[in-house]
């Protein structure tokens, strides 16, 4: 009888205590990050990457959320269009930043398709009450002045029209200083990795201040 109410004295002290852990690791929020070789540690391994470091740095914070990397070297906005719809139908996502158009722009795309499929993958989100947040992508001008500014108007005019927070761009302050680059001149190095990471945790940290 001894053992046995000792048995059920240890069930009541240690099942509430699992209980909050687990309700506490569900209820963690989750940010699906759709992008391209800017966030999918191009050139290095995946744990050098910014989110990598992040996602680490976060566990250490204790943060109440956390990063699903779902970038692709080489990603487009049509890419990341097609995939999106079995990313959302395999796992709960409380958050989706789209973090693509560069590579559309830098293969001189029509900024009406990008402005298309972008749309829709917000729709997609939003059909399933998830907020999305569009980061401002800025691509050199290797054609012109004209498609630069349409290019760029692509995505003030997606945030207008659906109701979707812009973000400002992470690579604004690191494409200008030549050893936060890779020799291509277009891909953050290494030395990078942790200062995009401090980037976006504040910008991370906004958006769920706000919700």
């Amino acid at each position: 009888m001894k053992s046995a109410y000792k048995f059920l004295l240890l069930l009541v002290v240690i099942l509430p205590t699992t209980l909050v852990a687990n309700f506490s690791m569900a209820a963690s929020p989750t940010i699906l990050l759709l992008g391209d070789s800017l966030s999918a540690s191009y050139g290095m391994k995946q744990n050098e990457g910014w989110v990598a470091l992040l996602n680490q740095q976060l566990i250490v914070e204790n943060a109440p959320y956390n990063i699903v990397n779902a970038s692709i070297s080489g990603e487009t906005t049509a890419g990341g269009l097609s995939r999106l719809p079995n990313i959302l139908a395999k796992r709960a996502v409380d958050y989706l930043v789209i973090e693509l158009g560069g590579n559309d722009g830098l293969r001189g795309f029509p900024p009406k398709l990008i402005k298309q499929n972008i749309i829709k993958m917000v729709d997609l989100a939003q059909a399933r009450e998830i907020p999305v947040y569009l980061m401002e992508i800025q691509i050199p001008p290797n054609y012109g002045p004209r498609y630069s500014k349409m290019f760029r108007n692509v995505f003030q005019q997606v945030s207008d029209e659906k109701q979707v927070q812009l973000l400002p761009f992470f690579m604004t302050e690191i494409v200008i200083d030549p050893s936060l680059m890779q020799k291509d001149g277009i891909h953050p190095n290494r030395i990078a990795q942790p200062k995009i990471a401090q980037i976006m945790e504040q910008q991370l940290t906004s958006i769920l201040s706000n919700h």
